[in-house]
């Protein structure tokens, strides 16, 4: 058993995009969805050993590679995630979930391609597997999909 899917749509990721100025229906899905692909919205820290933490399964190497080569140059967007202080330890992004969800989305804001819309899961599978998981990783967009259908029980908004 894990989180409610519902739950954490309305009070931690939609706020929370909302607050970034980087909502929209497809981001809001985009984020949920990696949520449940990455972590079956159940583990803070990846299992086995391996560094992955948070709901959204952030490498410490991807946070502080986002800080030092993509928000240090968007002021405004680092006060927004964080406010005057400086970049965190990236075990913030175990206890913090407005903040591991933050760091999702600005995880997708560098990709060059646009997001998919929202209901597109397929879309969304495929989008999350060429840039958060990786050509690289050992994730599937099947498994995406099956996991956002499992877990949401075949609704898609």
């Amino acid at each position: 058993m894990g989180l409610d899917p519902h739950q954490l749509r309305e009070h931690i990721i939609r706020p929370t995009l909302q607050r970034l100025g980087l909502w929209s229906e497809g981001a809001e899905e985009l984020v949920l969805g990696t949520a449940i692909q990455e972590s079956g919205l159940r583990y803070v820290r990846q299992l086995g050993s391996g560094p992955a933490r948070g709901l959204w399964q952030m490498e410490p190497n991807t946070h502080n590679d986002l800080w030092d080569n993509f928000l240090h140059s968007r002021t405004k967007l680092g006060l927004n995630i964080l406010g005057p202080y400086p970049k965190p330890d990236p075990g913030r992004l175990i206890w913090d979930l407005t903040y591991s969800c933050a760091m999702c989305r600005v995880h997708y804001l560098r990709c060059p391609d646009v997001l998919p819309e929202a209901g597109d899961i397929d879309g969304q599978a495929g989008y999350w597997k060429r840039w958060y998981n990786t050509p690289l990783g050992h994730g599937v967009a099947g498994q995406y999909i099956a996991n956002w259908h499992r877990v949401m029980g075949g609704v898609e908004a």
